[in-house]
């Protein structure tokens, strides 16, 4: 809910004609003094909400930004009814409406005010750079003359919005509000909170899923000079043992010190290898299966079509790997808890911190840092009770720090996927059909169905799962999709752009191993699968086939898709297309323009382009951001990511293990956008998906090898 709220508060000493502050919503307040705060009602974790949602206010309020002050929204209180979970892609999209409703607000009630002083009609006053003019006389007077005047004015309902062609912010390029203040360390991350009298801890954790503490020994560890408790933690996601310290180097090495005992739990067998062997073993099953789509009837078409083609596709287990690793301090006392945490679901903390300490929710204060990377990982707040009940139990604030070997190993994991696609030509090389089996799993983060769940054979596809397999945008004439649902005892969790990395990266390569088949160039075999560019519609979802095919056009006119690339005697080059629909409001696609060794197989990824069309771009310097840490993101899954578990426990526990995209591996990227006046749609995510097919198509034009498993690593190519 994203409410506007008004919040004015009239001590009964205070004089009626006293100074106030004008608070018309709980996003905006103008003091007497003429500064003017924007609350930020969403995580700012290098998305750069802090620029684009203020840019929205902005807009509408004609206020300086010499004036603005930034202050960072928390749970409870004046946000009780108002979003604060930083998800989904949903920042602009979410808020768009209600903070340009907001800043409007707040410009209509402060020339009401003004044209009240200066007893004139408002339609002859306008207002401009934090103050309101009186056109006809150049009279002027600051939102912070006008304050005390406005706050005693009745909210407006419906403020008058600008229209698209009125826009000077919107749609401008913008820096980063808070960007000198982070390349120059002053900004505030999870691990920059100092408290008085703050001790640090960390964690030994089991390191078997379901698996529990039997016992521990803290003798040794107690011994390490400045080493002050050691607490066993029941919370979080596996519970452990805590080794408290004056610092954390003194914390680490009495952890080291620590002897423990663990129960390994039915699951210390588990192998990663071994259990996506028996993805593929279901893929001819025939019980456990959702249906997904069923258009026409795929299965007789493919029976007697003249051509037939069918691939496998995996995906592996991959981590979150944010730069700054999981984190929290809490000061927990009697009848109150402070709380500092890097976290995109505040209300989680403070609820799930509410129920543990028996608190009423306005005992509690979450405030919200910056983070230094999110990416689905801190929609989950196992990190925080683990905090405050270690403060509980030694009666001191404390910052509880995952190493990066815990934040590896320990957290929630994007779970492995494996797609079955098959598809069929007539004679004369047109597609007729598509069948598409996705065996996966549910997110263990949001809980695992239950049995009347299962029972519902349209649980998956009522909410529109797999994405990129119920919203295939292409018009094929038969075509069939289900799912296979198969757990196993990872823990996992949403990692950027959710269910679409696995299922994106089958379809579209898939798509250009049937256009080879057809002898059809990539790029007009998807154009004529999604002619006439209709909208089509799937339950609730609706997918503007146009839209996709716009950008489809896009990218290959800003890449010289026709054009020959450079060869050279050691390298093979190729260009290779994908595209997809986020959420039925972001559009997107790309093309990468690879080389591939022709003695070492080493793959360089030189140029993505990036053809977007998401509706209104309030900030596109923000937009190009995103779609470059999106497309790096993706990239470093298509070359490098891989999560392997043996013996139930997570292998890799660091970057040396679990390589990212590094800078000598970048590519440019060139992002181009498509003009709308649309409601902004979240784009968040939206670049992530069509890398790595882009880049697979792209290695099989240079070499003619089909890659189907990622990472894509030259042993694969020379294999």
């Amino acid at each position: 809910m994203a409410g506007l709220v008004l919040w004015i508060e009239l001590p009964k000493s205070v004089s009626a004609n006293a100074p106030i502050a004008f608070e018309p919503s709980a996003y905006i307040s103008v003091t007497p003094h003429n500064v003017v705060r924007l609350w930020i009602t969403r995580s700012e974790m290098g998305q750069g909400v802090r620029t684009t949602l203020p840019m929205m206010i902005m807009e509408e309020l004609e206020a300086d930004w010499s004036q603005v002050r930034l202050e960072q929204a928390m749970p409870g209180g004046r946000f009780a009814d108002i979003r604060l979970r930083t998800s989904g892609s949903g920042s602009t999209v979410g808020t768009y409406q209600a903070l340009r409703k907001a800043g409007a607000t707040a410009r209509e009630m402060l020339i009401a005010a003004a044209a009240e002083q200066w007893n004139v009609p408002p339609a002859e006053c306008r207002a401009q750079s934090g103050t309101v003019v009186h056109s006809a006389t150049a009279r002027k007077r600051t939102y912070g003359e006008l304050a005390s005047a406005a706050a005693r004015r009745t909210v407006p309902d419906s403020p008058p919005l600008k229209e698209a062609k009125e826009f000077k912010l919107i749609g401008t390029r913008v820096k980063r509000r808070d960007g000198q203040d982070i390349v120059t360390g002053q900004a505030k991350f999870g691990f920059d909170i100092r408290v008085p009298g703050m001790l640090y801890a960390v964690m030994e954790r089991c390191p078997y899923f379901g698996g529990k503490l039997v016992s521990f020994d803290p003798s040794k560890a107690l011994a390490v000079p400045g080493v002050r408790h050691v607490v066993a933690i029941r919370s979080g996601i596996t519970g452990g043992v805590a080794v408290v310290a004056d610092h954390t180097w003194a914390a680490m090495r009495g952890r080291e010190a620590l002897r423990v005992e663990w129960d390994p739990g039915p699951q210390k067998d588990f192998d990663s290898e071994k259990f996506s062997a028996l993805m593929r073993e279901s893929i001819g099953r025939s019980d456990g299966t959702y249906p997904v789509r069923n258009d026409g009837n795929a299965q007789s078409a493919m029976a007697v079509a003249p051509k037939r083609i069918e691939g496998i596709y995996s995906y592996p287990f991959q981590a979150h790997a944010p730069l700054e690793t999981m984190n929290c301090t809490a000061d927990v006392r009697e009848k109150s808890c402070e709380i500092w945490v890097p976290t995109q679901a505040p209300e989680v903390a403070l609820a799930d911190s509410a129920k543990m300490l028996g608190l009423p929710a306005e005992a509690i204060q979450v405030h919200i840092t910056l983070l230094g990377g999110g990416f689905g990982r801190r929609l989950f707040a196992d990190y925080v009770p683990e905090a405050v009940e270690l403060s509980k139990s030694i009666r001191r604030p404390v910052q509880l720090i995952w190493t990066r070997s815990d934040d590896m190993r320990f957290g929630f994991f994007h779970p492995n996927d494996v797609q079955h696609i098959a598809g069929a030509l007539d004679g004369e090389g047109r597609p007729v059909a598509w069948v598409q089996r996705s065996i996966g799993s549910d997110l263990s983060m949001f809980g695992l169905p239950d049995e009347k769940a299962r029972a519902n054979l349209k649980f998956y596809s009522d909410d529109g799962l797999p994405w990129g397999s119920f919203d295939n945008p292409y018009n094929f004439p038969h075509l069939k999709a289900d799912f296979v649902p198969m757990n196993s005892p990872v823990p996992t969790g949403p990692w950027r752009a959710v269910f679409y990395p696995p299922t994106v990266f089958a379809r579209e390569s898939f798509l250009d191993e049937m256009a080879h088949l057809a002898g059809q160039d990539p790029l007009e075999f998807r154009i004529q699968l999604l002619a006439p560019g209709n909208v089509l519609a799937i339950g609730d979802t609706r997918v503007d086939r146009g839209r996709l095919i716009h950008v489809l056009q896009l990218a290959a006119e800003k890449s010289g898709w026709k054009t020959l690339l450079p060869q050279s005697s050691d390298r093979s080059w190729g260009r290779g297309i994908a595209c997809n629909v986020y959420d039925s409001d972001c559009y997107v696609a790309q093309v990468a323009e690879v080389s591939v060794g022709k003695m070492a197989g080493d793959i360089r990824v030189h140029r993505v382009v990036c053809a977007v069309d998401c509706g209104v771009v309030v900030n596109p310097a923000g937009l190009e951001g995103q779609a470059e840490s999106g497309i790096i993101w993706g990239l470093s899954a298509t070359l490098h990511g891989k999560i392997d578990f043996k013996n139930g426990r997570a292998v890799q526990e660091n970057y040396s293990d679990f390589d990212v995209v590094r800078m000598n591996e970048a590519p440019i990227v060139e992002t181009h956008f498509v003009a709308s006046e649309r409601s902004p749609g979240g784009f968040g995510e939206t670049a992530v998906p069509p890398i790595a097919p882009a880049v697979a198509n792209a290695i099989f034009m240079a070499t003619g090898t089909r890659v189907r498993d990622l990472p894509i690593t030259p042993d694969k190519l020379r294999t």
